[in-house]
């Protein structure tokens, strides 16, 4: 690989015929062992796959950064090395196509089946440690009153972005494309369903910090 400059690297790929080839060809192996890297080092959930699937892997994804980097060519400004910042390209770009993969298969309407919100409060993922009989009851009956306001006070729609997005932790991009918006219009939609959460509660004698403690991890 020809080591280059900051301006030697944005001129060879601006350039043309062989000077910008050989200089697209760097990049790739640059962005590649850097997206290696973060494949193996950095992603436990990847940690099954072989040394020549996450190859693999990255060479896929060392292309797609490529595009990206020579899209935004007009944004770098030379605060530090062209490579670092073309590699910090390419890890967003791995984050992305890998998020994308993992909710390849998401459905709202798969994890809000029958109409369930959202667990018993029995359940380990509402609490860690044993619960007192006072703790337990008061939980119920906040549980319920969500269940109520999510499926009563709420749209459908509210309801279904509210849950994906503040109980299963769906990444926004991914809520959006299943509802068939895009972020603004989905977080004007999370805004206006928790407000009319917080009014609901608040017309029921409860405020949010209350509901809030009742979900910690306190017996």
């Amino acid at each position: 690989m020809t080591d280059r400059t900051n301006e030697q690297w944005i001129a060879d790929l601006r350039s043309e015929g062989a000077t910008q080839s050989e200089a697209l060809d760097d990049l790739k192996t640059r962005l590649h062992r850097g997206i290696y890297y973060y494949l193996s080092r950095e992603r436990s959930d990847l940690s099954g796959l072989s040394s020549g699937e996450l190859q693999t892997m990255a060479d896929d994804l060392a292309q797609d950064a490529v595009l990206r980097v020579l899209e935004n060519l007009d944004s770098f400004r030379g605060d530090s090395l062209f490579t670092t910042w073309a590699t910090r390209i390419a890890v967003r770009v791995a984050i992305s196509d890998l998020r994308r993969a993992r909710y390849k298969d998401f459905s709202l309407d798969h994890i809000m089946a029958d109409g369930d919100y959202l667990p018993n409060s029995a359940n380990p993922v509402m609490s860690e440690k044993p619960l007192s009989p006072e703790r337990s009851a008061e939980r119920d009956e906040a549980v319920d009153r969500i269940r109520t306001a999510l499926s009563d006070v709420l749209t459908d729609r509210q309801s279904r972005a509210l849950y994906a997005i503040a109980v299963e932790n769906i990444p926004v991009d991914v809520v959006a494309a299943e509802l068939n918006t895009n972020r603004n219009a989905l977080y004007k939609l999370l805004h206006d369903a928790r407000r009319k959460m917080r009014v609901y509660f608040e017309k029921q004698g409860l405020s949010v910090d209350y509901l809030m403690t009742l979900f910690q991890d306190s017996a």
